[in-house]
């Protein structure tokens, strides 16, 4: 089971980051966008090719403006 952003998805395991990114509506390219799988950085150049595993926990942060 894939953990994404706190919650159980229907990912499997071998999908990347960048369908991960998907799934939220997040494009791969998008500015401000990190993602850490397992609590460890991954670097943007990875993600295309970035396979979760099976038990996956992983987190996408954007950036947001505001004040």
């Amino acid at each position: 089971m894939i953990v994404l952003n706190g919650k159980r998805s229907d990912m499997t395991p071998g999908e990347t980051i960048v369908a991960a990114l998907a799934r939220l509506g997040l494009d791969a390219d998008a500015r401000g966008v990190a993602v850490a799988v397992d609590d460890e950085v991954v670097p943007r150049d990875v993600w295309a090719s970035y396979a979760l595993g099976e038990d996956a926990r992983v987190e996408v942060l954007s950036a947001m403006q505001g004040g």
